[in-house]
């Protein structure tokens, strides 16, 4: 069995920014406390929430570097350093492994995409020149590609290739993978509103958007599902999916971190191409927060 590199409840954390576009370390410093004391079980740093097509190479490991001396092995940093450039990914990966990360996060090649036999090799090559676990991507709506289950079974061959984020919303898919691949690789729920049913099928968690908001939920709701409780799970999971879905209703992470500016965190814009929250989606999704009593 390879050694998971967590288990529960990983948040993607949202870069936060300033009015002039730059990096804003004093409110990272205190989004990485916020997760520390929340019981948040990993931090994926610089992932799509992280707004990552958008940052320098520079920012990318600076940021990185940050969040490693602030958690100071407490939980562990996964970073992300997926490209559809293989040689870049590599260099990505190495800068990250150098800046501290315990783990990587590498999605799959987008726009120019691949075959079945392109991830194999893709990831093979990039696993041959690291020394960190490494967590694939598949997000298909993203990407224009998806990994078969089959192609999996193949890729965990690697010592490296450790688990995967699961977003392709194919739960059969999802639930053969895990049958193929058994310990070899470890699946996390890549989508928010289906990690209870990919717990069900022998999840190892969660790469969530969600947690940015409320981490002891989430937290919890994959501690009960692991401890048996799987009725309080379900009942969270639930209650909280309306929340959940409505931090998808514009690209992410527009909506998560508006909501997080209206409950306080001060973590600005995005930066372009992407754009604010539209007025009128900006008021429904205040009315979700209020009625789950997150603003005053």
């Amino acid at each position: 069995m390879k050694r998971l590199v967590f288990t529960g409840s990983g948040v993607a954390l949202v870069t936060p920014m300033k009015q002039d576009g730059s990096v804003n370390y004093e409110v990272l410093e205190r989004l990485v406390d916020f997760h520390i004391k929340s019981g948040t079980d990993a931090i994926i740093a610089c992932a799509t929430t992280g707004e990552s097509p958008v940052l320098s190479h520079e920012e990318h490991c600076k940021i990185v570097e940050f969040i490693v001396k602030k958690v100071d092995k407490r939980i562990p940093v996964i970073a992300s350093s997926g490209s559809n450039d293989t040689r870049y990914a590599v260099e990505l990966s190495q800068s990250l492994q150098d800046a501290g990360a315990d783990a990587l996060l590498l999605i799959t090649p987008y726009y120019n995409k691949t075959s079945q036999t392109g991830f194999i090799r893709h990831f093979h090559y990039i696993a041959d020149r690291v020394n960190l676990p490494m967590i694939l991507y598949n997000i298909p709506s993203r990407t224009g590609c998806n990994i078969k289950p089959e192609t999996y079974v193949e890729l965990a061959k690697h010592p490296n290739i450790v688990g995967t984020k699961e977003a392709n919303g194919d739960l059969a898919a999802c639930a053969k993978t895990i049958s193929l691949c058994g310990d070899d690789l470890a699946v996390y729920s890549g989508e928010d509103n289906l990690t209870l049913p990919i717990l069900s099928l022998g999840g190892k968690g969660v790469i969530s958007v969600f947690s940015n908001l409320l981490p002891k939920v989430m937290k919890q709701i994959c501690a009960d599902y692991f401890n048996g409780n799987t009725e309080a799970s379900r009942r969270s999971f639930l209650k909280y999916l309306e929340l959940m879905d409505a931090l998808f209703w514009d690209v992410n992470p527009i909506p998560v971190k508006a909501a997080m500016n209206d409950m306080g965190f001060d973590c600005g814009e995005c930066r372009l191409p992407l754009t604010s929250l539209s007025d009128d989606l900006s008021h429904k999704l205040l009315g979700v927060l209020e009625k789950y009593q997150l603003v005053k």
